[in-house]
Order: C-alpha cells, then sequence, then structure tokens
C-alpha cells in the first residue's frame, strides 16, 4: 500500500495557506476508474486510509471552527479520522502558514476559502461561491441600502494579500461600471488583517477620513461585525451603514437595530463538509484532479471539477449558494 500526504488549503498569497491535509490510499478500483472513464459521477468508498490536518488561515475565528465542523462530519460518514485542526495565531499567520516543504514532499493540496492565485501545487480550489457573483452581491446590497441617491462608501477588506478578498473586490468594481450603480461612489479601501481591534479602528478612521461617508463594505467576517460595532459605539448608525460579508449570529444585533441593514453569507459548515470529500477523493486516487470529473459529497449532492474562469491555471469546485439576511430573516 502506498501511502502519502494530500493538503486541502485556504490561500492568502502565493506561499501563505491555510490547510488541511490527509493522504494514503490504495489503487482506486475497477468501479471507480471505469466510472471516471465514462464520465459518470463517482460515489467515493469510504474507510481508506487517509490522515488529514485541516489549517486555517489563523485560529480563533468563528467561521473557520465552522468549517471543521463541517469537516468533522465528512469524517465520519467517510469512516476516516477527523482532521486535526491546526493553524496559526493572528499575530503568527504569515510564518504560521508557510507549507511548502509540505507540497515540496509531494502532497497533494485542495484549497478552500481562498485559492492559490497561480495553481501551482494545488490539485483543486473549493469556491464557496462564484467570485464575479460576490462583487455583484456587495454592489446590489450597496444600491438597496443607499437608496437610488447613491453615495460614498469604503471597503473594509482582511489583507492586502488575501486572494479572495483582492477576487470580490476586484469584482465588485467591475460591476460597479454598470449605469444603475452610477450613484455609488467607491472612495477608498483599507485592510484590518481579519483582526476585530484592527478593523474597528479602520472603520472609525474611515468616518474621520471621509466627512460624508455613508456606507462601509466589508467583504469579512472579522471586518463587518468589528465595523458595526464601532459605528454602534459610536452612536454613528444613522449616518454611516455596515454590509459586506457577515455570520448571522454575530451580526443579528446589528441588523435589528438598523447598523447592518443587509450582509450575505454561504454556510462555512458545508464549505469544510465539501472540502474534505474532495481531499479525501482526490488523496485516494477515487477522484481525478482534472476538468469535468464528478464525485457525489454525501448529503450535499453531485459536483464536478471545473475550469476556474478566475485563474489562469487552476481547477475549481463550485459551492454555493449565497443567502442574504436581513431583519426578517437573520434569526
Amino acid at each position: 500500500m502506498k501511502t502519502r500526504l494530500s493538503l486541502l488549503a485556504s490561500v492568502i498569497s502565493l506561499a501563505l495557506i491555510a490547510a488541511a491535509c490527509g493522504g494514503g490510499s490504495e489503487e482506486p478500483t475497477e468501479t471507480t476508474a471505469q466510472a471516471g472513464a465514462a464520465g459518470g459521477v463517482v460515489t467515493l468508498q469510504t474507510g481508506k486510509e487517509f490522515k488529514s490536518i485541516l489549517l486555517p488561515k489563523f485560529t480563533g475565528v468563528a467561521v473557520f471552527d465552522q468549517a471543521n465542523q463541517g469537516a468533522q462530519e465528512a469524517a465520519k460518514e467517510l469512516g476516516v479520522d477527523a482532521a486535526q485542526f491546526l493553524g496559526p495565531t493572528a499575530d503568527n499567520s504569515v510564518a504560521g502558514q508557510i507549507v511548502k516543504s509540505a507540497v515540496d514532499a509531494g502532497v497533494k493540496v485542495v484549497s478552500w476559502d481562498s485559492p492559490i492565485p497561480s495553481g501551482e501545487g494545488e490539485s483543486v480550489f473549493v469556491a464557496q461561491v462564484d467570485f464575479d457573483e460576490t462583487g455583484t452581491v456587495m454592489a446590489d446590497m450597496a444600491l438597496e441600502i443607499l437608496g437610488a441617491d447613491g453615495g460614498k462608501f469604503a471597503i473594509l477588506s482582511a489583507s492586502p494579500d488575501a486572494a479572495n478578498q483582492n477576487a470580490w473586490i476586484a469584482a465588485m468594481k467591475e460591476a460597479l461600471k454598470d449605469p444603475k450603480y452610477s450613484k455609488l461612489e467607491l472612495v477608498d479601501t483599507v485592510y484590518g488583517n481579519d483582526e476585530s481591534e484592527k478593523s474597528y479602528n479602520e472603520a472609525l478612521a474611515l468616518v474621520d477620513k471621509h466627512a460624508d461617508l455613508k456606507l462601509i463594505m466589508a467583504p469579512t467576517t472579522v471586518g463587518i461585525a468589528a465595523a458595526a460595532k464601532a459605528m454602534q459605539d459610536e452612536k454613528l448608525c444613522d449616518k454611516v451603514k455596515v454590509s459586506g460579508l457577515g455570520l448571522p449570529d454575530e451580526m443579528k444585533a446589528y441588523t435589528q437595530n438598523g447598523c447592518a441593514p443587509q450582509f450575505a453569507l454561504w454556510s462555512f459548515t458545508d464549505l469544510g463538509y465539501l472540502t474534505f470529500y474532495a481531499a479525501y477523493g482526490v488523496a485516494t486516487d477515487q477522484i481525478k484532479a482534472e476538468e469535468g470529473a464528478k464525485f457525489k459529497a454525501g448529503r450535499m449532492g453531485d459536483y464536478t471539477i471545473e475550469k476556474d474562469p478566475t485563474r489562469d491555471n487552476g481547477l475549481r469546485i463550485l459551492m454555493g449558494p449565497f443567502t442574504k439576511y436581513n431583519k426578517d430573516n437573520v434569526g
């Protein structure tokens, strides 16, 4: 039996990754090989040798905890050990995410949440949603919150080298070229590094810098919660609204009091679950990491590996969908 290591990673720059890893398999069975060759949907055989590590961007963030819960659920269904949940802390997120040595040793990488921009060393990226759609969703929320008269808004992102954040921001800027958004004016982009205190302070600095700012758009769960708290603490919610990508549990109070009238997100539990299924399949040679390969991911149904339209080199599995939240459905 040949044992190999497989790595699932969420990447914020070329060499900085958040990862879950696993490995070890026998050769694919005849049934599996035939299904793949025929273009059919592969149903994964359970119980194969598989060891894994789930390494998020850094620990202590609720969405990554949820992804770990989903991965644990998948591991139980597949009859293998749950992934070790390891990762750097926020103050060590750069040095703690370098796993190039693991890739060089032959691990297979399945990225999630944010891809390796070059695609180098990566088997496939599990995309939470279509990145272009993210930009349109944020532009729509900004327009719905600010109304026909529009106004000035700013973006509070995670880190400058976060591949997913940068792609979403680029997609939003592209969406804003549509005449229907002509009254929306993006005046600034700042970075809170997915740290609550820094994001809080950056949100307040935006208000100080732009006297007529009407909205802060934060495509990061840490940033949106910190920005909403900052506006609430400074009693600025009537003047500056907050939107972006956030967790319902963390945003409920801010949505109900009007600080954050709308926000959106997908299920990180499902993202962890799907990523674990994909990694298990790739690591045990039951799924070929190639365009057109199909597999069944437990309760989530069938998925197909496709070309990633956001990168020159790279494959993706598209999860979806978005859920948009307001006071009527935030819980």
